[in-house]
């Protein structure tokens, strides 16, 4: 258990700062008197680092080892929530909240790598990413109710102080019990710098303009702007790829960042597109819940974080029913499941109003949660058991990033319907049907997956 210990804390910061930051805000505000726009990067500057560099920290733990990164990002992590629990200003707090991001990118895809590493045998491993998956919703969903007790009883800046302790113990628990791994055919070729900035520069400026789009709007010209900037990157980086692809065919040194052979991988990018579906939809649906319980129904910080606890902590479920599963069916048919389940949660906000007793609630919160839960914990063992040893912290990257842009993409778009539509209520049942369209296609993806899922991987 203390190798899996160490690497849960890793992405239980991770996604407890993802959420713990938001209940913050108004003591930020009040303490520096600053303006909404830097407010928002103090939350948005983390998701824009985090997703902007996670193919960057994925290449980092393939080339120079998982354990490495790991340890590299865990001390990112804390020194960044060291610089934001002193800041004296938004600029440094901002500037804090974008290095805990780059820290994040380094240890979310060296995790991934480590448990694959760790835990070889299937059942193993599904019960390790069972534990690992379920501290991270414990995290998640935790966030809002930690942040409410921390900054009420001890100021905002209480929130980075916690992270401190976990990452050294993290630290402490990674040097003993997790071994360096020996050195890779892809360590000993050669970098692709281009490939890396221009990754960076399209993930970058794609998520920052997901992030806009919510205030700015999506025709604003700077949120065009970002998103011709990101795409035409991305465009290219695939160009770069595929030369440097067909070049190390002929006996070329130097390893693309993004193995184009990657997405040829059998079921590899059905089970990638499914992350980028079930967080559009849920982390979408989240988001307008939690202005429903503050904006239509009058609940505080903490009172909305009690009541989304049903959904966001049905990790403490989730993890031993898929463990149990998976060890005997692998990950598609609890991937289907939970797509299916959550189809069936999302559907059952449609006839919410401003007035719906809370009880007749808890079955689309459930639903929603536990679905959502269940099909990112099959679609991570999925991956890691399709990825290869010499690119799991690549493939895990490539997962990642597309559950970020999903998650960016649901709250700028449901956030959009919240604006513009007459009334919440009918936004909140449009944003319900398109997170159930979404959670439907995914499970029809899933279903293809598992029929290819048989047929190995081959490199190049």
């Amino acid at each position: 258990m203390a190798p899996l210990i160490a690497l849960s804390l890793g992405y239980f910061l991770v996604m407890l700062d993802v959420t713990v930051v938001n209940v913050a805000i108004p003591a930020i505000r009040t303490s520096f008197g600053t303006g909404a726009t830097a407010l928002q990067w103090i939350v948005d500057g983390y998701s824009t680092l985090f997703a902007g560099l996670l193919l960057l920290g994925g290449a980092l733990a393939d080339r120079i080892g998982h354990r490495r990164t790991f340890l590299a990002g865990l001390g990112v992590f804390a020194l960044a929530s060291l610089a934001c629990a002193l800041a004296g200003s938004p600029a440094v707090l901002i500037a804090g909240r974008m290095a805990q991001g780059a820290g994040a990118a380094l240890l979310v895809p060296a995790s991934f790598g480590l448990l694959q590493a760790t835990y070889a045998d299937r059942a193993a491993r599904a019960r390790a990413v069972a534990v690992w998956g379920a501290v991270a919703s414990v995290a998640f969903g935790a966030g809002p109710v930690v942040g409410g007790l921390l900054v009420s009883g001890s100021g905002w800046r209480a929130v980075f102080w916690l992270n401190l302790p976990v990452a050294v113990l993290a630290v402490a628990l990674t040097l003993r019990h997790l071994p360096p791994a020996t050195r890779s055919r892809r360590q000993a070729s050669k970098a692709d710098p281009l490939g890396q900035l221009l990754g960076v520069i399209g993930l970058v400026a794609l998520a920052g303009g997901l992030n806009e789009a919510g205030a700015r709007g999506w025709t604003s010209p700077l949120v065009l702007s970002a998103f011709v900037l990101g795409i035409a990157a991305l465009a290219a980086l695939a160009a770069v790829e595929r030369t440097l692809e067909a070049r190390i065919r002929a006996g070329g040194r130097r390893a693309p960042l993004l193995p184009p052979s990657l997405f040829r991988a059998p079921s590899f990018t059905s089970t990638a597109a499914v992350g980028l579906l079930i967080s559009l939809g849920y982390y979408g649906m989240l988001f307008l819940t939690t202005l429903y319980f503050q904006q239509e129904r009058g609940f505080s910080a903490l009172a909305t974080g009690l009541a989304l606890l049903p959904s966001v902590c049905m990790g403490l479920i989730a993890a031993p029913l898929f463990s149990r599963i998976t060890a005997r069916t692998g990950p598609y048919p609890p991937m289907v499941a939970g797509l299916a389940l959550g189809t069936l949660g999302f559907l059952g906000w449609l006839p919410t109003g401003p007035h719906t007793p809370y009880p007749v609630l808890l079955f689309a919160l459930i639903a929603t949660g536990l679905g959502q839960t269940l099909t990112a914990l099959a679609a991570t063992a999925a991956i890691i058991d399709t990825a290869p040893a010499a690119g799991a912290g690549i493939a895990s990257a490539v997962f990642n990033v597309s559950r970020q842009v999903g998650s960016t993409v649901g709250v700028a778009l449901f956030g959009t319907f919240a604006t513009a539509a007459p009334d919440f209520s009918a936004a909140l049942r449009l944003s319900a049907g398109l997170a159930a369209t979404a959670f439907a296609t995914g499970a029809l993806l899933a279903l293809k997956a598992r029929r290819r899922a048989s047929t190995p991987y081959r490199a190049g």
